[in-house]
């Protein structure tokens, strides 16, 4: 019997992994405990239009992953972004124009794992607790208590902390993800009647609560009816204020934002905040994807390299050349 492959996360890893499995010949079957694809590429739907809160936009280095992102291009699945960019410091607001190619999925970030996703298996809402090897073949258990399986291997693309806690069958991958450093961010969401009399459209800060801003409405394809604005705040004041109720995170950021932005700001007409508790890995790291390919237990995700978009991808891709490989 040729059981499937067992793939727990739709983010950008999973979904490469997934891509590549498939065109492959293998059959597999995806879980998320989320309601949607995407992972930190998620796009939240609300009042306002759709919003990117995690993943703002990406950058293409590698060759591989520049020829992908043509196709999605070809697709209409990605477009390019070229914002008005800013740079806040003590000194104030400063225009820093730069010569980087930005790519975002239209017309929402989402896009992009929606359209890998296609017809695929999966199982959303429903969160993986347990992974266990039977006699011959891999079992997974779900919060509510249902078993899911048999599977041949088992490939777990989510944040480094969770997927520590689903690779316990295997102690030395297990040890590597658990020594991964997540970064959380506090995301917030402003959306105005009168759009705010500024050039900015995405700016980078600095000695401040905030770390980055956006004007939603200056990427290609996203809906205008409010002036919508996505802030992240960085890292350490993320850390620093975990646990602060989302309307007071709401008011800190807004006021910040209030402080940089060099217009008047009027009080938003939509508000929300999302707090990304595994945001970022705090360091690269260089081993492509976990495996213990004996076992056929893998691990792939951002935090298997650079942290980035592209690192996601390659990461996946790394896992089912891996899987692959062992097969033969």
């Amino acid at each position: 019997m040729n059981a499937p492959i067992a793939i727990i996360g739709t983010g950008l890893a999973g979904l490469s992994a997934a891509q590549a499995l498939h065109a492959a010949g293998l059959e597999i079957v995806l879980f998320d405990k989320s309601r949607g694809s995407g992972g930190r590429m998620a796009s939240k739907r609300s009042e306002a239009g759709s919003l990117d809160l995690g993943a703002q936009y990406f950058t293409a280095r590698d060759r591989r992953f520049v020829e992908v992102v043509q196709q999605w291009q070809a697709r209409g699945w990605v477009a390019e972004w070229d914002p008005q960019l800013y740079h806040c410091n003590e000194n104030g607001l400063s225009s820093s124009p730069d010569e980087q190619v930005r790519w975002v999925g239209t017309p929402r970030m989402s896009a992009i794992t929606r359209a890998m996703l296609g017809a695929l298996p999966v199982h959303f809402s429903c969160r993986i607790t347990e992974v266990f090897r039977g006699e011959h073949y891999w079992e997974l258990q779900d919060a509510e208590g249902q078993s899911h399986g048999p599977f041949s291997s088992v490939i777990i693309a989510t944040p480094a902390p969770q997927a520590a806690g689903l690779l316990s069958a295997a102690p030395k991958l297990a040890s590597a993800a658990a020594s991964v450093v997540m970064e959380p961010t506090w995301a917030v969401a402003l959306g105005f009647a009168t759009p705010l009399e500024t050039r900015v459209e995405g700016c980078f800060v600095r000695g401040s609560p905030l770390d980055w801003l956006a004007r939603n409405r200056s990427k290609p394809g996203r809906d205008n009816s409010l002036d919508t604005w996505v802030l992240h705040a960085s890292s350490s004041w993320s850390r620093q204020h975990l646990d602060l109720p989302k309307e007071a995170v709401i008011e800190q950021l807004h006021g910040a934002f209030a402080e940089l932005i060099g217009c008047p700001l009027p009080a938003p007409a939509f508000s929300l905040a999302h707090r990304w508790l595994y945001a970022r890995p705090a360091s690269a790291h260089e081993w492509g994807a976990l495996a213990d390919a004996d076992l056929g237990l893998y691990a792939c995700g951002d935090w298997c390299l650079s942290g980035r978009v592209e690192g996601a991808w390659l990461s996946g891709q790394e896992t089912a050349r891996r899987l692959l490989e062992h097969r033969q």
